[in-house]
């Protein structure tokens, strides 16, 4: 079991927030993330973990499970999340997608242009329009605490080609997960969608079963991809990575307000921690990308509106088949066009 040590946090910030009275710790929040300690979802639990246990002065302990130790897949940690043996869970949009099929919409493509749109957003209301569904969802029981980023951005790699336009997709055999959207969005841009599992894929480059992929840089080199013939990245950013961080409601209730408002600060905290880490993790996969011989390429303005011109038929197929599609995609496009208006207007300022 791998438990992390706390690093009590001096800001002034967290100093004026500890108003509890020392004492050993009154309530255990067990969290939980399948990954390792070299990924932005264990450093954003890291910092919730320093941030919660330092602001209640102790009242809150966090307990860190990294791996697989309680559980493996997305519905069977969700389900520990329902159930009270998890307190705290991040999964991927499609991991959580079985349960609450409507969060796929954070893997529409093209419609958040930017890490400053995709931030933003996911800060404000949207998030609360997705929590409330889930809490409807699930009876009450797995609350969405935050949404936060696994991974930077999405973009498609192959072995074969430089893809600049919708046209270099035609015939690519693209990996993707076993799930309907990604499929759909494979077939948008003439590509042929091949579901394999993620420890396969090395593999299956190396065979030719598949030649490409929908994967950020740093699980590309994480995963030595190019090792296995993956040389062409194209920077289309077509899926913000997002991570939804989900805690069991009863828990969460259950506390007075005071220690609710530590536990959603510490959200936040870890939010903002994730953000982050994606970007500077990810310069080192670029350098070590080119190094080696890849190819990369930033598709023109035009080249990316071809690519979302070609992908909106996904965009009705997620309306019409995905229970929950219409009210969610309305509050996402509502919460970006909201954004890009403000940002607008903050840019025109900020130019002068």
């Amino acid at each position: 079991m791998k438990i992390i040590k706390p690093v009590l946090l001096f800001s002034a910030a967290v100093l004026a927030a500890t108003s509890f009275v020392a004492s050993a710790a009154d309530i255990t929040l067990r969290a939980t993330a399948n990954s390792n300690e070299n990924d932005e979802d264990y450093d954003g639990l890291v910092v919730f973990k320093n941030y919660v246990e330092a602001a209640s002065n102790g009242v809150i302990e966090v307990e860190l499970f990294i791996g697989t130790q309680l559980c493996s897949k997305g519905a069977e940690c969700l389900q520990g999340v329902a159930d009270g043996s998890i307190d705290i869970y991040i999964s991927t949009s499609g991991g959580a997608a079985g349960i609450f099929p409507y969060v796929q919409v954070l893997d529409l493509p093209y419609l958040m242009a930017n890490d400053r749109v995709a931030e933003s957003v996911l800060t404000g209301d949207f998030t609360r329009t997705m929590r409330s569904m889930a809490l409807e969802s699930s009876g009450d029981q797995i609350r969405l605490m935050t949404i936060g980023n696994t991974g930077g951005w999405r973009n498609f790699a192959n072995t074969k080609r430089r893809v600049a336009g919708p046209a270099d997709m035609e015939g690519l055999k693209i990996r993707t997960v076993v799930a309907d959207l990604p499929q759909e969005l494979v077939k948008a841009l003439g590509a042929s969608p091949t579901p394999i599992p993620w420890p396969e894929l090395f593999t299956s480059f190396q065979t030719g079963v598949v030649e490409g992929s929908k994967n950020g840089i740093t699980d590309i080199m994480g995963m030595k991809f190019p090792d296995a013939g993956l040389q062409y990245v194209t920077l289309d950013g077509h899926a913000y990575m997002g991570a939804l961080w989900w805690m069991n409601n009863d828990q969460f209730m259950g506390m007075d307000e005071e220690l609710r408002q530590v536990v959603v600060d510490g959200f936040a905290a870890l939010q903002q921690a994730t953000f982050a880490s994606p970007k500077r993790k990810s310069i080192a996969a670029y350098e070590e990308f080119v190094a080696g011989g890849g190819d990369l390429y930033v598709p023109t303005p035009e080249e990316k509106a071809a690519f979302k011109e070609a992908a909106a038929p996904v965009y009705d197929w997620f309306k019409e088949n995905v229970d929950g599609g219409p009210e969610i995609f309305d509050a996402l496009t509502s919460a970006v066009a909201d954004t890009e208006k403000a940002l607008m207007e903050a840019n025109a300022k900020d130019l002068q």
